[in-house]
């Protein structure tokens, strides 16, 4: 008998607040601009890109390719789709020997 399998897909797994924000918490630990999209990406298709589309003011193909993590989006796209998503960017002040 043949093991079946399928393809994991975190955004079906992202259905409480708790874990959207330990989720992105983690994308931004990376510092990885490209990689922090492509999470944004995750959890826009795990709370409904159809209204995200509306709440952005972009169209669907726009974001779509902004949040893929090959795109380059706009800083002001990050911060609408942020806002959006019901994520906010805090700066905290980094400890002098932290900073890099």
């Amino acid at each position: 008998m043949a093991l079946e399998t399928h393809p994991f897909d975190i955004a079906e797994h992202l259905d409480a607040e708790e874990g959207i924000e330990e989720f992105m918490k983690a994308a931004f630990e990376e510092g990885e601009p490209a990689f922090i999209a492509r999470c944004l990406g995750i959890v826009a298709r795990a709370r409904g890109m159809t209204k995200l589309v509306r709440d952005v003011g972009v169209s669907r193909a726009a974001l779509y390719k902004a949040l893929s993590g090959e795109g380059n989006p706009e800083f002001a796209t990050i911060l609408k789709v942020m806002k959006a998503l019901g994520l906010e960017l805090t700066p905290v002040l980094v400890k002098a020997g932290d900073a890099a």
